[in-house]
């Protein structure tokens, strides 16, 4: 009895190790802000046993905000009217917990708010259209404070609304106001109070800042309207910059840093390159056309980098020469995001989620379906072994186990 009870103990310990290693997806591109999910023996069945849809729920936004998942709730910035309305979903049934609204946006311009909601240590902080910066109690959904970029820092919002996600570093919240030396600004956690204000006077792009530490210094890597730059986590004036400029400015796919070389794309003709960082400056390593992100990010995976392109296609390319692996059509306009040895990819048109294998040995299919259709823009997240996917007026929430 007692060899029998061990086994199965050995048993159920190996199962877990192999499937039960999950987490929380608490902010842009996940707890590692490295857009993959640490999940583990996902079911890569697809065409046999899809994804088990476990909740569903209606969205009025008509738009692109993406969800952030902690601490067993869903968190998302849906819209009535000309206000946002921070929604807490229970994430094992869907059903609201609270809802936390605040005037902004009256009249959609491609929906409303584009931002995740961020998580950190019991608050969460939001990002709306007009540049209202949110920290709320993420238990209650109560305010503890607010502050206006466009008011206060003279931020000039880009044509399509700000639309990225706040960075929570340590005590503080790092936002893009875009004003007069006000590219980035640093907010007390706790208070909103400024911290600092700095970077130049760009105007502000679509993505997400990045934290990253090059060349031995601390700093935030931004990617505003019109060039890439590198401020210190103290402030100050940009320590480096490069130029980056398209048709109308919209740099929106957030960059990939890897030591001193960091990764952007855009489209509107512009497509990508590789930024190389040393202590004297920065310049660009190479640059082509290959990738033309509108707005959905790249991810670094097994040795390559996995983008979605203008014109509808999922590529993998070599981040060394940047040259083309291999590329397949059927993929407009789709977020995507790696797990376990895989690249979920999504057709941002026909809403297909796609399941490729993460390889540079050609476009490996492995399944796909299609839980929710129609356009379908925002990135999918992972969270507790769950993947999130929303289009225009739904989001749902499948079983990846």
């Amino acid at each position: 009895m007692m060899r029998a009870i061990k086994s199965a103990t050995l048993v159920a310990c190996f199962y877990l190790s192999a499937v039960a290693f999950a987490a929380d997806w608490p902010c842009w591109h996940g707890p590692d802000r490295n857009n993959i999910a640490p999940d583990t023996g996902i079911n890569k069945e697809w065409n046999a046993r899809p994804p088990q849809e476990l909740w569903r729920v209606s969205l009025s936004d008509d738009g692109y905000a993406g969800p952030s998942v902690a601490e067993g709730k869903v968190f998302i910035i849906d819209h009535q009217g000309d206000q946002d309305i921070v929604r807490a979903l229970d994430l094992e049934t869907g059903e609201d917990v609270w809802g936390s609204s605040y005037q902004d946006l009256g009249k959609a311009n491609y929906g409303f708010s584009r931002a995740m909601p961020v998580f950190s240590e019991g608050r969460l902080y939001t990002i709306s259209y007009l540049g209202k910066v949110h920290c709320l109690d993420a238990e209650s959904g109560a305010k503890v404070w607010m502050r206006d970029m466009r008011s206060e820092f003279g931020g000039k919002r880009p044509e399509w609304g700000y639309a990225m996600s706040a960075l929570v570093d340590g005590d503080k919240v790092i936002v893009c106001p875009g004003g007069d030396n006000a590219s980035v600004a640093a907010l007390n956690r706790d208070t909103g109070e400024t911290i600092w204000a700095g970077g130049g006077s760009d105007l502000p792009g679509y993505a997400t800042p990045v934290k990253a530490t090059i060349n031995g210094q601390d700093q935030y890597v931004v990617f505003t309207g019109v060039s890439l730059i590198g401020v210190s986590v103290d402030g100050g004036p940009a320590l480096w910059r490069v130029p980056w400029v398209n048709k109308y400015k919209v740099n929106a796919a957030t960059p990939v840093v890897a030591g001193n070389h960091i990764f952007i794309t855009s489209d509107y003709g512009r497509g990508c390159a590789v930024v190389v960082v040393e202590p004297q400056g920065a310049a660009i390593k190479w640059e082509n056309t290959q990738v033309r992100a509108h707005f959905s990010s790249p991810v670094y995976y097994h040795g390559c980098m996995f983008c979605n392109s203008n014109p509808g296609y999922l590529v993998c390319l070599n981040a060394a020469t940047g040259g083309v692996i291999w590329k397949q059509q059927g993929f407009d306009k789709g977020g995507l995001i790696a797990v376990d040895g895989v690249i979920i990819a999504l057709d941002g048109k026909r809403g297909d989620v796609v399941m490729v294998n993460a390889t540079a040995d050609g476009y490996q299919e492995l399944g796909r379906f299609k839980p929710l259709g129609g356009q379908s823009w925002t990135a999918p997240i992972i969270a507790d072994g769950k993947l999130i996917v929303r289009n225009k007026n739904a989001m749902v929430c499948l079983d990846l186990m």
